[in-house]
């Protein structure tokens, strides 16, 4: 059983920094935002496009009277990667823990 407990130590883990990465993305997103960036700057081009897979659906479910003029799909974003970070991360460890010990 310790391979199946380390193979799910290692997803669990691998999920927690690609999580964190996104976080970081959206988060460096939302902040260039604020200045106008060029859209022809390569960073701006691939941190829209590896965004805004993630945060279109989004929009499209928030309804119109919750669109206050600014995007608060970042923000939904990232109360569901915390989400995920606390929850699903933390099953899957104390998942292989229970596998290791049992």
């Amino acid at each position: 059983m310790f391979i199946l407990a380390n193979f799910i130590f290692a997803l669990a883990n691998i999920l927690d920094i690609l999580l964190t990465i996104l976080y970081w993305l959206i988060l460096i997103r939302a902040l260039i935002s604020w200045v106008n960036p060029d859209p022809n700057n390569p960073i701006v081009q691939f941190l829209y496009k590896t965004t805004e897979p993630i945060l279109e659906p989004v929009r499209r479910i928030l309804p119109l009277n919750f669109r206050f003029g600014i995007d608060i799909s970042p923000i939904i974003v990232f109360l569901l990667i915390i989400f995920l970070r606390s929850f699903l991360v933390r099953t899957l460890l104390d998942f292989g823990t229970r596998l290791k010990l049992g």
